[in-house]
């Protein structure tokens, strides 16, 4: 996709696949201006996917927008994209309980919500690790808003591959195998 990004409106409905500097591989999907999707293939929660996640989203200037938000284990994540330049900047807050039991995000969330809410509950929340990286951006798509084929499967260790290979979608964003 070669696009420039000036609006908010340029940045919804586009579909990131990004690698931090410390190796994390993650990928994102601006759905609307309120809900993001995504998908982690590396790193300490490779394995998690989430929909339809509300998000606050706004473009701080022409081209460079800021995503945060809170999900049900208690993570916090604020990400500053600046996709003309290819690179983003994240910074993660995982409450201590992510850090010690990984493995119980490593599903669909939104089919556990209160299996996270509960380890929420009961596990330490504090103190928090803080994971703040740089990212460059390995893939960006036109998906369009609410494009429910973007993040519609869990992850697989070849899908970014195949995504910035033009094998997993259509020409009209859609999923090639489903």
């Amino acid at each position: 996709m070669t696009k420039t990004f000036k609006t908010l409106d340029d940045f919804l409905g586009t579909h990131f696949i990004y690698t931090y500097d410390n190796g994390w591989e993650y990928e994102w999907y601006a759905k609307n201006d309120h809900t993001v999707d995504y998908r982690i293939h590396g790193g300490m929660v490779a394995g998690r996917w989430v929909t339809d996640q509300e998000a606050n989203i706004v473009m701080l200037v022409p081209g460079i927008y800021k995503v945060a938000w809170t999900e049900p284990t208690g993570t916090d994540v604020a990400l500053d994209f600046v996709p003309n330049e290819g690179k983003l900047n994240g910074t993660i807050f995982f409450p201590k309980w992510v850090q010690d039991h990984p493995e119980i995000t490593v599903t669909y969330q939104n089919e556990h919500i209160d299996v996270m809410e509960a380890a929420r509950e009961k596990y330490a929340t504090y103190p928090k690790l803080v994971v703040p990286e740089f990212a460059k951006i390995t893939y960006m798509g036109d998906a369009g808003q609410n494009n429910e084929d973007v993040i519609s499967e869990a992850p697989y260790p070849s899908l970014p591959d195949d995504i910035r290979a033009g094998k997993y979608f259509d020409a009209n964003y859609k999923r090639i195998n489903k």
